[in-house]
């Protein structure tokens, strides 16, 4: 695997958004460390275009670009980062 690229999609600061961003750089910190991985925050009230172009209808929402195949998660990402990885279809840090 070359690169992880993550997109997650937030609509302000708000607790839900900051608790998103919380999970997913603790996930590449720790479980994904082994591996580049590239984190996009993209805020749909500043960037209400991006939100278009990907039918964002929910926030937060995370798409998962690489590896293939592309995944979609809604919600704060709270839980088991194991049940996160595999509904990315990413491996555990080995």
């Amino acid at each position: 695997m070359d690169k992880i690229v993550l997109h997650l999609f937030i609509a302000g600061r708000t607790v839900r958004a900051e608790r998103a961003i919380a999970t997913l750089r603790r996930i590449c910190e720790h479980e994904l460390a082994n591996y580049e991985c590239e984190l996009k925050i993209v805020d749909v009230l500043a960037e209400p275009q991006q939100a278009e172009v990907r039918k964002i209808l929910a926030t937060p929402t995370l798409i998962k670009e690489m590896p293939p195949p592309v995944r979609r998660i809604i919600g704060d990402l709270g839980g088991d980062p194991r049940e996160l990885l595999a509904a990315l279809n990413l491996p555990p840090n080995p």
